[in-house]
């Protein structure tokens, strides 16, 4: 399997390549690549070494899959070129999930709706796939009708320049701002840019992604994304009002027996979920699981994952893992 990674010295990418290595993906030749100020450098995978090469020479190369993490213009620019020349790309950008022509995949969920036709697969947003795991399986038992979920986000969703700012900020140093404000001792009630309706983009992709992944335009979504001075991976206070009522018990055993889904709930023994311990694992958490005790058929949830691994690398890499399991490439 030749496998090109764009993107592969960015945070994600590295991300990716250790995933890759840690699944034993089927990689025969890894094409690292990356932006032109990267070309020619060197990266590890496996305990060789590979030179990082530039977009056009990657297309050449013809991948049979293209793990794209490099953001949105680089993937509406090269996407197409490289599935011209025959190469799946699975996409981790927002450029084509709301395509209506390209499938956005939480492979737990709807990995089946996948044919060799679809050479540009979209992976959705990292704060959505964590949500949407838990919420599938309780859709199709209870009916979802209104979904209130309010993030708590690691800085490592903005990436390397973030991560900078907050260490010159526990050291007392300046340097370059990812944020507008400090995010040391400070929660900024904004991730991504504002769009016209006064809902950032963050905040609507948890909207219009929902919907999509699971199937049904009828869930109504509502979200506040916060970004938090936190490494380990994003939080989500989760309420969910549902068409029939449900027996928190059920709704226990049903996540527990979820494919990427690990139940973390005993208040007795403080048993929940945080991104101190999600860090570096590929499952979604879930706990504080009760009642709203306010309005009928209506749970509070709290769901943790680390973004970087199944809220981008690892979702992506599972496509590219049924994709080839079931014979798409």
């Amino acid at each position: 399997m030749k496998v090109a990674v764009v993107g592969a010295t960015g945070m994600v990418g590295e991300v990716m390549l250790k995933v890759l290595a840690e699944r034993n993906f089927p990689v025969t030749e890894l094409i690292p690549v990356a932006s032109e100020k990267s070309i020619g450098k060197e990266i590890e995978f496996k305990g060789k070494k590979y030179t990082v090469v530039g977009m056009q020479t990657a297309v050449d190369m013809k991948a049979d899959v293209a793990l794209f993490s490099a953001g949105g213009e680089t993937s509406l620019l090269w996407a197409p070129k490289f599935a011209e020349a025959g190469t799946t790309v699975i996409d981790n950008s927002s450029a084509w999930r709301m395509d209506p022509t390209k499938k956005l995949v939480v492979p737990e969920i709807n990995a089946n709706t996948l044919t060799k036709e679809d050479k540009i697969i979209a992976n959705p947003n990292c704060s959505t796939i964590q949500m949407v795991l838990v919420l599938a399986p309780l859709h199709k038992k209870y009916n979802i009708k209104r979904v209130i979920v309010s993030t708590y986000q690691s800085i490592t969703g903005t990436g390397v320049k973030a991560v900078q700012q907050l260490e010159n900020e526990y050291a007392g140093q300046q340097g370059e701002m990812a944020y507008k404000y400090q995010i040391h001792r400070n929660a900024i009630p904004q991730c991504d840019v504002f769009e016209d309706n006064g809902y950032t983009k963050e905040e609507m992709k948890l909207v219009r992604e929902t919907k999509k992944i699971i199937g049904d335009d009828s869930i109504n979504v509502t979200a506040t994304a916060v970004r938090v001075p936190i490494v380990g991976g994003h939080s989500e206070a989760v309420n969910v009002e549902f068409s029939n009522d449900f027996d928190t018990n059920e709704v226990r055993n049903i996540l527990h027996h979820t494919d990427g889904v690990v139940v973390q709930d005993n208040t007795d023994t403080f048993t929940y979920p945080m991104p101190l311990y999600a860090h570096g694992k590929d499952e979604v958490f879930v706990g504080r699981i009760r009642r709203d005790e306010s309005q009928p058929n209506t749970l509070n949830m709290w769901i943790v994952a680390d973004n970087l691994r199944k809220g981008a690398a690892t979702n992506t890499i599972q496509i590219a893992e049924y994709l080839v399991k079931a014979g798409l490439i």
